[in-house]
């Protein structure tokens, strides 16, 4: 039975669960229908009735201090295998169509280097300023994480702030707590404009 959390909520991943390495991230996320079928909003939105709204999950991989120590310690569309190989990416999905996870992320907590302290998942908005999207024009956001192994799923956030104007999104953190790691609901939406500028917030 899924764990279903709350904003700010922080539970632990590894302690309750012994022997657990590998855990699979699923964040997903659907387009807001629209209502009119004319003009702004009939340009802005396909003729299927929702926005074609490009959104990527990235995983920053932090060291001491919440700090990036290296560029490729960030896992997304464009690198999706960390060097150590302890984090890989599913890869782009372009449209947030569908049911269930939009983009997906395995985790293999023994390979994690002890450099790392935290892991950070983030949804951004391909190319957002230009095609002027935010996460307002998203809906049923969520982040979870299950075990692979037995495809069980552990927990649930779901992303239910108002996130208009916002166009990135923290989702949520892996971080070490001892010898143990622990999982952080976040939801927090900031202006970054793209992948890169999430980056540099956290150089």
């Amino acid at each position: 039975m899924a764990i279903n959390l709350q904003k700010g909520q922080r539970v632990d991943l590894t302690k309750s669960n012994p022997g657990l390495t590998k855990i699979l991230v699923g964040l997903g996320w659907d387009p807001v229908k629209s209502s009119g079928g004319g003009g702004f909003l009939g340009s802005l939105f396909g003729g299927g009735g929702t926005a074609n709204i490009d959104c990527d999950a990235s995983v920053l991989m932090l060291g001491e201090n919440d700090k990036l120590q290296h560029n490729n310690d960030v896992v997304y569309f464009g690198n999706l295998k960390s060097k150590d190989g302890s984090v890989q990416h599913s890869g782009d999905n372009l449209t947030g169509a569908g049911d269930g996870d939009d983009e997906q992320i395995v985790v293999d907590l023994s390979k994690v280097p002890g450099t790392i302290h935290k892991l950070v998942f983030v949804v951004n908005i391909y190319d957002s300023v230009k095609r002027k999207q935010h996460f307002g024009m998203i809906q049923n956001a969520f982040i979870r994480i299950a075990n692979p192994a037995s495809d069980q799923e552990m927990l649930h956030y779901n992303l239910t702030d108002d996130y208009s104007g916002k166009t990135c999104l923290v989702a949520g953190e892996i971080y070490r707590h001892g010898s143990e790691w622990k999982f952080a609901a976040i939801g927090n939406g900031t202006n970054a404009a793209s992948l890169s500028e999430v980056v540099r917030s956290y150089s």
